[in-house]
């Protein structure tokens, strides 16, 4: 089976670790451990213990943490804008594809074999913990023109032409969908730990089929 490699734009890294072995080893067990403890607990030493290599070797591809975290979240929403265009690559109806999309969005996923290398549902648990944290930064506006996140920003943007296919006139597609995106993850994240926010219910399991319906509803009413 041949294997699928996303481009990630050269800002995010120093060496990009899809290159190597090392890299590779580094974005795996960095998934592990930011899902299990949690990206103040994280370092760079904890991980090279686990990769038996050293500091100075995690350092070649990442400036620090914070870079790997936004390497992390970029990586997902590129995967998740790639999974849109290969499902609704054949699809006319514009509703259709809305849906399509909306539900590979919101879905609690599972492990992609094309990406050995990744741990999705590891990493969609990182985007519901952590991925405010990418831009609620003091830098964000560097990181910004660094294009650091263009892959939030490509999605949305693919999904905003297909509400304005439904609605040429809407005004606000962007909007929406930034919304909607944001709302994929904090639902379930306010469902889980702060439950008055949400009439989604994280103990009966259907947090993220229930978040699906709630975000389909919320873009097709809205648009009208």
């Amino acid at each position: 089976m041949a294997l699928l490699r996303l481009e990630m734009n050269d800002n995010l890294y120093l060496r990009d670790p899809q290159d190597t072995e090392l890299g590779r080893k580094i974005i795996t067990q960095s998934i592990c451990m930011i899902e299990e403890m949690g990206l103040e607990q994280f370092t760079f030493k904890k991980l090279s213990v686990e990769i038996e290599s050293t500091e100075a070797s995690i350092y070649r591809y990442f400036e620090n943490k914070h870079r790997l975290l936004v390497y992390l979240i970029a990586w997902y929403w590129n995967w998740l804008e790639y999974k849109i265009e290969y499902e609704t690559n054949n699809v006319v109806d514009p509703q259709e594809r809305l849906a399509i999309a909306v539900r590979l969005v919101g879905e609690k996923k599972v492990a992609d074999p094309m990406f050995p290398s990744v741990d999705e549902v590891a990493l969609q648990r990182i985007v519901i913990n952590e991925s405010d944290k990418t831009y609620h930064t003091k830098q964000v506006d560097e990181d910004n023109k660094e294009g650091l996140f263009r892959g939030f920003k490509s999605l949305c943007k693919r999904i905003a032409v297909i509400v304005l296919e439904i609605n040429p006139d809407y005004l606000y597609a962007h909007t929406l969908i930034s919304t909607m995106l944001e709302a994929s993850h904090q639902q379930v994240f306010f469902a889980e730990h702060l439950p008055s926010l949400t009439e989604h219910k994280a103990a009966d399991g259907r947090v993220h089929s229930e978040n699906i319906v709630f975000l389909l509803e919320m873009i097709r009413k809205t648009i009208g």
